[in-house]
């Protein structure tokens, strides 16, 4: 039987976490002692269950930031216990009430694959390595689709097209993109970048001046003149979920799918990036602007509205691609994320 080396020896007590007075999240009034951890939670979800700032779950683990490395470290069947007197969650046994102090020990039947996620791998994993946001031209260069076998105009899964521009020095496995909508700061009318729509993969059978390539995958329909991209390395999905250091705040400048609206789980894009010091793994509080109205003859604007939090997970330069994890209002296009 397998064995995997747990990864809780990374949790440090909670009193090791020096956490402003404000950072620990408030109990909720409906709260269980326990939960049994299924397939399919993730730690937001788990310490929303206890808490109403689930997002705060590093702090009610008693985790340290510095320290922690990666949070797979719970698992399926593992029993969540609620320790109410300093208000943090501890992994506990089944049919027994009191707590397990977390060490470094060996989880046997488990691998890192079926541990909990810190949120919904799912969702995200597409956008670990597309679509992009690429500067402005920079896809010119980029190896070009430019025919197709038998004439074809349109190419899907299993069809043979021909590239000009490819090396193979990069590897015979590419992605196929198409120069998508351009982002405008909506403040300052700032070129943000371009989004590079991702259209499919392609495998190079055969290296030329005129390269052949047979596509693999196919999400939408492809093209001549569509470009080609090495495939972006791989990232984790498993973040620490935090606060900014300092105050940022965004405007939502596109949600994905080209809607007006979106909802819980949509992946959104937001008009500040690195520069602006965001990293992955923050959380942003959303904000719709307060109305315009009118009383007595006098004109007043309503205050803004807080209604969900949203997590980053993939920051460029100057863009960001966030995960809506709560809301209990449509997302709709210019509404900010701030600093909770």
């Amino acid at each position: 039987m397998r064995k995997i080396i747990s990864l809780i020896c990374f949790l440090l007590p909670a009193l090791a976490f020096a956490a402003p007075p404000d950072a620990h999240p408030q109990l909720r009034s409906d709260a269980p002692d326990r939960h049994v951890v299924v397939k399919g939670d993730t730690l937001w979800d788990i310490s929303g269950k206890f808490f109403t700032d689930p997002w705060k779950w590093p702090y009610i683990w008693g985790m340290n930031k510095d320290t922690i490395k990666d949070p797979h470290w719970i698992y399926p069947g593992d029993v969540i216990i609620l320790d109410r007197a300093n208000g943090t969650l501890r992994i506990g046994q089944a049919g027994d009430s009191r707590v397990v102090k977390l060490s470094p020990k060996v989880r046997a039947d488990h691998s890192d694959h079926d541990a909990i996620q810190s949120i919904p791998a799912s969702a995200i994993a597409p956008f670990l390595s597309h679509p992009l946001v690429i500067e402005e031209g920079a896809l010119q260069d980029a190896p070009t689709l430019i025919g197709a076998r038998e004439g074809r105009v349109i190419l899907g899964a299993h069809d043979t097209g021909f590239v000009e521009g490819l090396s193979s020095d990069k590897g015979n496995k590419w992605q196929v993109y198409r120069t998508g909508k351009t982002f405008v700061d909506p403040d300052t009318n700032e070129p943000l970048g371009v989004e590079a729509t991702y259209l499919g993969n392609a495998e190079v059978t055969k290296f030329a001046d005129v390269s052949t390539v047979i596509i693999t995958q196919s999400v939408q329909e492809i093209y001549n003149g569509d470009r080609l991209v090495a495939p972006s390395v791989e990232m984790t999905s498993n973040y620490l979920p935090r606060s900014p250091d300092s105050n940022i705040s965004a405007s939502v400048i596109s949600i994905y799918g080209g809607v007006s609206q979106g909802g819980q789980n949509t992946i959104i894009t937001l008009s500040k990036g690195k520069r602006d010091g965001l990293e992955n793994g923050h959380v942003l509080a959303l904000y719709h602007k307060g109305e315009m109205v009118n009383s007595e003859g006098k004109h007043f604007t309503l205050p803004d509205e807080r209604y969900g939090l949203i997590f980053v997970f993939r920051v460029f330069e100057k863009v960001s691609y966030a995960l809506v994890m709560q809301t209990r209002l449509p997302v709709q296009l210019l509404d900010r994320a701030q600093t909770p």
